[in-house]
């Protein structure tokens, strides 16, 4: 069951994805209250919704006029509107990608307290969470709660490929094999080739992600 805070936080993000819709802005819903979309195990302190950067001003303009509190943050990577003293955080430049409508399309319609919205792919969801990690921030428990509950739902070959630049990626996949959250197959080995994804054997080109061995 939410605790009161998130009840409240669930009532923000529903307000504020009515907004979205309203201003016919592509958007899909992210960060702990996606992973918890998609029934998994998170927290949820804020709100976290993708956007593309071209939306942004429209999107400040019609969260201003529906009563929230807009802000511009120094962060180079999203803006800020609060309701009251609810966060919701628009990204646009998620782990130094820039949100897209292909990012936006790995998404899915899913219930979220009463209403039905575009939610990322668990897949897109823990990539995030494991490119989010560097020398500065590297607490391998904030994936591992992610990685357990929607494990079932995640394309570890994705991930792999997708996150294959980041060490701090590649020591976290090794950790969950380890912990045989995930099969042993998908711990990065020096020297060893990145498993080709899903989407790219099917003829869908992975975008600005790089390629490369392990």
């Amino acid at each position: 069951m939410l605790s009161e805070i998130s009840a409240e936080l669930l009532e923000t993000m529903k307000r504020a994805a009515s907004v979205l819709r309203r201003a016919e802005v592509p958007f899909a819903l992210a960060g702990g209250f996606a992973v918890y979309a998609r029934g998994g195990t998170s927290s949820e302190h804020d709100v976290d919704f993708m956007i593309r950067e071209e939306d942004v001003e429209r999107t400040l303009e019609a969260m201003a006029q529906e009563g929230f509190r807009t802000e511009r943050p120094p962060e180079d990577w999203l803006v800020k509107v609060y309701d009251e003293d609810r966060l919701v955080d628009l990204i646009f430049r998620p782990v130094q990608r820039q949100v897209t409508e292909e990012v936006l399309a790995e998404s899915s319609i899913v219930p979220v307290g009463a209403l039905h919205i575009p939610v990322l792919s668990a897949t897109m969801l823990m990539e995030h969470k494991l490119l989010a990690f560097s020398q500065h921030h590297c607490d391998f428990a904030r994936a591992l709660p992610v990685a357990r509950s929607l494990r079932e739902q995640i394309d570890w070959d994705q991930v792999r490929h997708d996150t294959e630049h980041s060490v701090y990626a590649k020591a976290c996949l090794y950790l969950l094999s380890l912990l045989e959250i995930i099969p042993r197959e998908y711990a990065p080995q020096p020297g060893e080739q990145a498993v080709k994804p899903k989407r790219e054997q099917a003829g869908v080109p992975a975008g600005a992600n790089g390629t490369g061995a392990w």
